[in-house]
């Protein structure tokens, strides 16, 4: 078998519904909540916070809905490319979700420096996903981290523009996403995937509650 088509172990029908249901609530919930987002945004924001909520939706929604169909997918050469477009995905979520915070730095320098670094590591993370299917995992999992966590070096000045309930909840939606790929790497245990999943739902979740809670303030 090439290494495209290296999905990990096998799950169990049990495994594979836990997972779809995950998976089915987390996508459910992205599309009501963008779009009461981006109405909102429309309405009460200006331009800028506009154009990041839109970014940030289609970042979410993309992720959510990749992750489910390559999930649930069976073994083939189709899988293979939903495996590319799953784990670049997780770079377009990474770097959308950042974007409404740093948006409402862009008059400074050192905030708008962070953005397009970010963004750039995504896209360079994209390009090894695609360019080199199934290599490189461990590499990326720690560019996922690094990326993160990156907002950590500017956490004085974005929380000089944000409430402080939204920093705490950034802060515990990255310790959420952190804790999960301890069950992602972990492919010994029953419902990993399920549970792995869960905590993305969720982390995702108390990040878009940060999103929301930002918008005009």
């Amino acid at each position: 078998m090439s290494e495209d088509f290296r999905f990990g172990r096998h799950y169990d029908v049990h495994e594979l519904v836990a997972d779809g249901i995950v998976h089915g609530v987390g996508v459910v919930l992205a599309l009501i909540g963008v779009t009461a987002l981006i109405f909102y945004a429309t309405v009460f924001t200006s331009y800028g916070e506009i154009a990041a909520a839109w970014i940030y939706g289609l970042g979410l929604v993309t992720a959510l809905a990749a992750s489910f169909t390559y999930n649930m997918w069976p073994r083939s050469r189709t899988k293979a490319y939903l495996r590319r477009l799953d784990h670049s995905a997780i770079f377009l979520l990474i770097a959308a979700t950042y974007t409404p915070f740093l948006q409402r730095g862009a008059d400074e320098w050192g905030l708008l420096a962070l953005l397009l670094g970010i963004w750039a590591i995504a896209a360079g993370g994209i390009f090894i996903k695609w360019r080199f299917p199934g290599r490189y995992d461990r590499l990326c999992i720690l560019l996922y981290l690094a990326m993160g966590w990156s907002g950590m070096i500017a956490a004085g000045p974005i929380s000089e523009r944000l409430p402080p309930m939204a920093m705490a909840l950034i802060v515990i939606g990255g310790v959420l996403y952190s804790t999960g790929v301890i069950f992602h790497v972990w492919q010994r245990l029953r419902f990993q995937n399920a549970i792995w999943h869960g905590f993305v739902v969720v982390a995702a979740a108390v990040h878009y509650s940060a999103v929301l809670i930002s918008l005009g303030a």
